[in-house]
């Protein structure tokens, strides 16, 4: 009897997350969708349609034209091809560094804190180690002894000074959920650990670990845009900060050439704000009082006709 009203619980936990997902297709998700969807699309076939990147022309520094739509740089290389190229790239260290930070965190986070005792205690400490470790300095060294470095290697390290934060954050949850009734019955009724951990404790931090995971894409396409702005970020690879940083170096904006900078900032902070759109949706899903506080400080906004009345009078 017990067992069969657990399971009537977890029944309709499921189905009330299912209700918030679909209550969730809202304006910020759609939008943080189509933009982030858009700029996905022109990284993956974009590259297929344009020139060689680094093909250098004699024509110099040159603006938009019906043959190059977003000019050239000072070597005569093709802008829009670059930036192809470089949403690839940027998309690439996103990608890497949100897959190892999504391992490293669910394996660390939520698989030692459910074993628990002395593997939770080593865990812990080795989370905590790996918190403190500054992702720039790193970098710095790394620069130093390596200097044909691979986007790889940058996203490795990135991803390495991730994703401990990620892991606080799921134990934290892992705990809260490790001593439900659920779990405990199905302790109790001799269910193996893996199993209880796949369906009944996963299942549950599905939510958070996308949220954490879109997180960990925009720490790691800003983090690069930032070292490889310094000079620091891969070589031999395009993305949006290298784009930049190229850019700085030709005296793009002392010359005015607004075509070479503005569109890779330009990318950054579109793809930026889509995911940033896309988590907020996420953090309603996990936290509903959210989306029920947004909902009244809208309704606060709305202005009735007398106060739109009076506020007319007082304009005029």
């Amino acid at each position: 009897m017990t067992m069969t009203t657990e399971l009537a619980e977890t029944s309709i936990n499921a189905k009330a997350l299912g209700v918030r997902k679909i209550r969730l297709n809202n304006h910020k998700l759609l939008a943080g969708l189509i933009i982030g969807g858009a700029i996905v699309l022109f990284g993956v076939l974009g590259p297929l349609f344009c020139q060689d990147p680094s093909l250098v022309n004699d024509i110099g520094l040159t603006p938009p034209s019906a043959e190059h739509w977003l000019g050239t740089t000072q070597t005569g290389q093709d802008v829009l091809a670059q930036l192809a190229h470089g949403t690839r790239g940027s998309l690439t260290v996103g990608l890497v560094v949100g897959v190892l930070t999504l391992l490293l965190s669910a394996f660390f986070g939520v698989v030692g804190t459910y074993a628990g005792g002395w593997i939770d205690e080593a865990f812990s400490l080795f989370t905590n180690v790996a918190l403190v470790i500054p992702g720039l300095p790193l970098v710095i060294v790394i620069s130093s002894y390596v200097p044909d470095k691979s986007i790889w290697l940058v996203s490795i390290v990135l991803a390495i000074t991730s994703w401990a934060g990620s892991a606080r954050v799921l134990r934290g949850y892992t705990l809260s959920l490790r001593n439900r009734d659920y779990v405990l019955a199905s302790q109790v009724a001799g269910e193996k650990r893996w199993r209880i951990l796949t369906v009944e404790i996963l299942p549950n931090l599905i939510p958070l670990l996308a949220s954490q995971v879109v997180f960990a894409v925009i720490f790691a396409i800003l983090g690069e845009a930032g070292l490889s702005y310094l000079g620091l970020g891969a070589s031999g690879s395009f993305t949006w900060g290298t784009m930049l940083y190229y850019a700085q170096n030709g005296l793009a904006l002392r010359l005015g050439a607004w075509w070479w900078f503005v569109p890779p900032g330009l990318m950054l902070a579109l793809f930026g704000a889509a995911l940033s759109l896309i988590n907020f949706s996420i953090d309603e899903i996990i936290n509903p009082k959210l989306r029920n506080q947004t909902r009244s400080a809208r309704k606060n906004w709305r202005m009735s006709r007398e106060q739109l009345h009076k506020a007319k009078e007082a304009t005029l």
